[in-house]
């Protein structure tokens, strides 16, 4: 149990996928201007990421049993791909206003390399089905997390005096870097804390 929380956690804080390992940055700079777009942009990278950990350990057990390992990244895609459509279609049914805000940005949870990094990492680091899934879950509450904090920045960035040169892409790219930095202040603590 002490080994799930210490993943769970460095998950989130240290080995955040957006703000440590640059993945996922296409959706963190550009779905990140509102905070309630950002937390159903991430809810869904959420479901999309524990589902497809979910759906690939018992694929990626066969495809190794069968020296098929070399596929992996194929059917990785592949699963991605229709679970991202499945998420989709229930957002359009269900919750319509959030599948209008979220616009093109819901279709490229398929391309994000954040939800395929965090399968991949799974398989690399060996983990076991449960690690899998708690290293996941805290994967996409990490993602959540820099979210919302950056759709926050950015909400201040909005009122502030910000010089000409500065506006647009190259203050938000300055703030992202920013808190980026700001994560680094968490490393050594989950392996202080449970090491």
């Amino acid at each position: 149990m002490k080994e799930w929380i210490a993943l769970f956690l460095a998950a989130i804080l240290t080995g955040n996928f957006v703000l440590a390992r640059f993945l996922g940055i296409c959706p963190f700079l550009g779905v990140s201007k509102k905070v309630n777009t950002a937390v159903g942009m991430s809810v869904a990278v959420i479901f999309v990421m524990a589902l497809a950990t979910a759906v690939c350990y018992p694929l990626n057990v066969l495809l190794e049993k069968n020296d098929l390992a070399y596929l992996q990244t194929i059917v990785f895609i592949l699963v991605i791909a229709a679970l991202v459509q499945f998420v989709e279609t229930a957002l359009k049914r269900f919750v319509k206003p959030l599948y209008q805000a979220l616009g093109i940005y819901l279709p490229l949870i398929t391309t994000n390399c954040a939800v395929l990094g965090v399968v991949l990492l799974n398989v690399t680091e060996n983990y076991g089905f449960v690690s899998s899934m708690v290293n996941s879950v805290g994967a996409g509450v990490g993602f959540l997390l820099a979210m919302v904090i950056f759709a926050g920045v950015r909400g201040r960035m909005e009122h502030s005096d910000i010089p000409k040169a500065f506006q647009g892409l190259p203050a938000t790219l300055v703030a992202a870097s920013i808190v980026s930095l700001s994560f680094l202040g968490f490393g050594g603590i989950v392996e202080k804390i449970f090491g």
